[in-house]
């Protein structure tokens, strides 16, 4: 299981930050009409190109239509895969488009934004007025699919995704996780503040925490757009990193806080832990390895039984109170 501070920082570089820096006014005029006909801020959309390509530099090699067929066959997940395979065939048709070129994920996943095929057939938008749809050469495409993608998403115009808090002393970290989302003026009320100290103000649109790294890690607010980047890719983790990197594009700061030296634990480890708290008479469901919020939940009433901060997060210390040796990964 990768933790935060390696996942993070392996995407929110100084690479991407200075590139999509670059990018923006390479293709100024493009992402300023965009602003204007589908409301998505420009570095929101280089972010994505960002994270998803390395700019366009790494669209995949796997051959699409061989990739879906493979996945067509798992029974698992046949359907959703056969599907796939249907559209990329009829869109290889309708578009014009080169099978030789068709390459992209193991998932079959393509071009600059790596759209499904189910995606590129609703969403995808012919940007540079040439006729086709063509999201692996033609960056105009791409950006103003991805456009038009979030849009229909449901992205709120004029919103940030969220922003990094600080959280005032004693405060109840039961509060934490989409489950307890309340208003802006209710988290101002209690305390929580800006990363700099600033009051949050007042506003009725909803937010929740999101504490990825313990609280030993930087904080975020997570506004009704920061659901919307996780209906590209369902993943917190993915979700701020879109957020962060959009936001250093646009000329932002590093994060205040720090992020914590954290091995990236195996799923046995995981399963260990959830054993363990079982055996302590703390309900976590079964050992499968997988950190959702049952578990994240059993570990705050172990942390609030051995006088520990009830953060929910498997830090090492939390392990080593239950005895679990963590084994280090890369």
């Amino acid at each position: 299981m990768q933790t935060f501070p390696g996942y993070f920082s392996k995407r929110v570089n100084d690479w991407r930050i200075n590139k999509g820096r670059h990018l923006a006014g390479e293709h100024k005029e493009l992402l300023q009409d965009l602003v204007k006909q589908y409301g998505i801020p420009a570095q929101y959309l280089l972010a994505f190109w960002g994270l998803e390509t390395n700019f366009g530099g790494y669209k995949g090699k796997m051959p699409v239509l061989d990739s879906l067929a493979t996945l067509a066959c798992d029974p698992r997940r046949s359907t959703f895969f056969t599907r796939e395979l249907l559209t990329a065939v009829k869109l290889l048709e309708e578009q014009s488009l080169e099978q030789e070129k068709m390459v992209g994920s193991w998932a079959g996943a393509m071009g600059h934004t790596q759209f499904m095929p189910s995606a590129y057939a609703n969403y995808a938008i012919d940007g540079d007025g040439d006729g086709q749809i063509n999201l692996w050469d033609s960056e105009a495409d791409a950006l103003t699919s991805a456009a038009n993608f979030l849009s229909q998403l449901g992205w709120q115009p004029g919103f940030r995704w969220g922003r990094e808090v600080k959280l005032p002393d004693g405060f109840d970290y039961s509060l934490l996780g989409y489950s307890k989302r309340r208003t802006v003026t209710d988290w101002n009320e209690l305390g929580v503040t800006r990363a700099s100290g600033d009051t949050l103000g007042s506003s009725d649109m909803n937010a929740y925490l999101v504490m990825p790294a313990g609280h030993e890690g930087p904080t975020f607010l997570a506004y009704p757009n920061f659901r919307v980047i996780m209906r590209w890719n369902n993943s917190e983790f993915y979700a701020i990193a879109v957020g962060r990197l959009a936001d250093r594009i646009a000329g932002d700061g590093e994060l205040v806080a720090s992020l914590p030296p954290l091995p990236n634990y195996r799923r046995d480890d995981i399963k260990a832990m959830q054993e363990q708290l079982n055996q302590k008479g703390i309900d976590v469901g079964g050992a499968d390895g997988i950190l959702g919020p049952a578990t994240r939940e059993g570990i705050r009433e172990f942390q609030r039984r051995s006088d520990m901060i009830a953060d929910g997060f498997p830090s090492l210390a939390v392990m080593q109170a239950l005895g679990i040796e963590v084994t280090p990964t890369s």
